[in-house]
């Protein structure tokens, strides 16, 4: 089951969560980040540092809306979180708008919170543990059983207060009964619906965001709501459960607190901690409280809609909070409450010294100098980076560092093997960059040239003009008389550097061509009017010539006739 995902559209050579992500259950393919479940702890950090909101979340609302319009009956189990998350002006307030919402109860996750507790004090009086670590929190659970499999030992074998609460739900209004956990987590939705060890507990998962949004829906305003009670007895202290030292709080008093040393542990890093100083051997006879999240469930992922203050949950949860142990506990057994942790370590192919260094060299790093570990991949150093791309987790274009190596070297390919000449000038006229070719314009190299102003080489009018008016000059002639050049110029402002880049085209070759063109056809001209002139000078010889004949050819004639005229008289 896909609790969690990233939208294809929006995510894209980010790699944000990829850096946050503690565990690396992030596979980064064709520029897209995806959870690989296998791999993943459901502690929804990538949901609340995503910066383009891209996630995806497998929402059960649509499941409990028809649970209601098949008649089920509902009971929710609300997380005592809720108390510093939600805004409402009495508790109970809360409980009357989930029943306008339709559910046939509203019971606190606190009262499986008391049922855990009183297991935990067993386990603490049995001392047959060397270390005994809470399992209330699923991602730490699933931190443990796939990444620190030596510590499941110390994993008390107990189920968490959901799960005990909707055992006993079940237990109480029968087993047809659907249950509703509400809280701030993502994982829960992982553990009530992902681990068969827990299977039938919780029927459906509702985040406080999501009842935020169905409320406002259905226009039910919790400050407008009535005060009714809960349906469970008050659980008293076990309502500190989600506040970080609550477990710790609620498990270690009278005789248990000089059996263990309270330790309580919250923030992934800090938890990651803890369960390599046991790996080491370094913690011994500890009652270990560990919460993936900071501040503890107060601060859940599900709940950051609101950014909730931590302090200002704490504070609020503490003031509703009776110290005391809660009296009639739930008839549960122990079996009821068992859960059995393993080994759940993931198995993964490494790849050899020589395969690792093939994958480097790829990014441009041949030794260790070349190796920057800058991180921005989101994996701490290149090596690990390079096992990730062997294990196909990674891509190789995430590295930035050689991928801007790449993109600089191909911009400086592209401006240094065109034959225009292009500069950039700020407002002051002073040149900030000029290409191979632009600097064998000005006879300088390209450091002094970054030093000198552009009107020092040539006239700097057009430049000023766009400077000052911000309209482009395209495609100009002009002569660059000192350089004996003709250029065809275009300049372009750049606004966020209030500067203008400057392209010169010779055109100089061009324009000899056109030249020469020119200057052969006004030859050509030329020597067609001859011909023209001496075609007609020959036409009128001819024409004389002919003149002379023809009329001597008619006296000759005139001459014929009269003397054959006379012969007949």
């Amino acid at each position: 089951m896909r609790v969690i995902d990233f939208t294809d559209a929006k995510c894209r050579h980010c790699y944000k969560c990829v850096r946050h992500c503690m565990v690396k259950a992030i596979s980064v393919k064709n520029s897209q980040a995806h959870i690989m479940e296998d791999h993943c702890i459901h502690c929804g950090k990538c949901m609340e540092i995503c910066p383009q909101n891209a996630k995806t979340f497998s929402s059960d609302m649509g499941r409990v809306k028809r649970y209601l319009k098949k008649g089920e009956k509902l009971v929710i189990s609300i997380a005592p979180s809720y108390v510093g998350v939600l805004e409402f002006d009495r508790p109970g307030q809360v409980v009357d708008a989930l029943l306008k919402l339709g559910f046939a109860e509203v019971r606190e996750t606190a009262e499986g919170a008391a049922m855990v507790t009183e297991e935990y004090k067993r386990l603490i009086r049995e001392k047959q543990m060397p270390n005994i670590i809470t399992t209330c929190c699923p991602s730490v659970n699933d931190l443990i059983e796939k990444y620190y499999p030596e510590c499941a030992p110390f994993m008390a074998p107990v189920v968490s207060p959901m799960v005990a609460h909707g055992r006993y739900i079940k237990k109480l209004y029968g087993e047809d009964t659907k249950v509703v956990f509400l809280g701030p987590c993502i994982a829960k939705k992982q553990e009530a619906e992902g681990d068969e060890r827990v299977a039938g507990a919780i029927d459906a998962i509702l985040t406080f965001e999501e009842l935020a949004e169905w409320l406002e829906e259905e226009h039910i305003n919790i400050h407008e709501c009535e005060e009714k009670p809960m349906g469970n007895p008050d659980p008293m202290i076990n309502r500190l459960y989600p506040v970080g030292g609550g477990v710790v709080q609620s498990v270690i008093t009278g005789e248990e607190a000089d059996t263990y040393q309270k330790v309580f542990v919250d923030g992934l890093e800090n938890c990651m901690e803890m369960l390599e100083c046991i790996r080491k051997g370094e913690l011994q006879n500890c009652f270990i409280e560990a919460n993936v999240c900071e501040g503890g469930c107060a601060k859940g992922p599900a709940s950051a809609r609101w950014n909730t203050s931590y302090v200002k949950a704490k504070v609020r949860i503490a003031k509703e909070v009776a110290h005391e142990a809660m009296r009639n506990l739930p008839g549960m057994s122990t079996e009821e409450m068992k859960k059995e942790f393993r080994d759940r370590s993931l198995q993964e192919e490494m790849p050899s010294e020589e395969q690792i260094r093939e994958i480097l060299k790829s990014t441009g790093k041949f030794s260790a100098k070349d190796e920057l570990n800058c991180g921005a991949c989101g994996y701490s150093t290149c090596r690990e980076k390079a096992i990730a791309v062997y294990q196909g987790k990674a891509e190789l274009e995430m590295c930035m560092p050689h991928a801007l190596t790449q993109a600089e070297s191909m911009s400086n390919v592209v401006l240094d093997t065109t034959p225009n000449m292009i500069y950039v000038v700020d407002g002051e006229l002073r040149i900030r960059e000029c290409n191979r070719k632009g600097q064998e314009l000005l006879g300088v190299g390209r450091k002094e040239a970054l030093e000198r102003y552009i009107f020092e080489f040539m006239d700097a009018e057009d430049i000023e003009e766009t400077l000052r008016t911000r309209e482009p000059v395209r495609n100009k002639k002009i002569r660059l008389e000192h350089e004996g050049l003709t250029v065809e110029e275009s300049i372009v402002y750049i606004e966020n550097l209030d500067s203008v880049l400057v392209i010169f085209r010779d055109i100089t070759r061009e324009e000899k061509i056109k030249e020469q063109h020119y200057n052969l056809k006004l030859e050509t001209m030329e020597m067609a009017q001859k011909v023209i002139d001496k075609q007609m000078m020959v036409a009128q010889e001819i024409a004389g010539l002919l003149g002379e004949t023809t009329a001597e050819t008619k006296v000759t004639l005139t001459k014929l006739r009269d003397s054959v005229l006379n012969e007949e008289e």
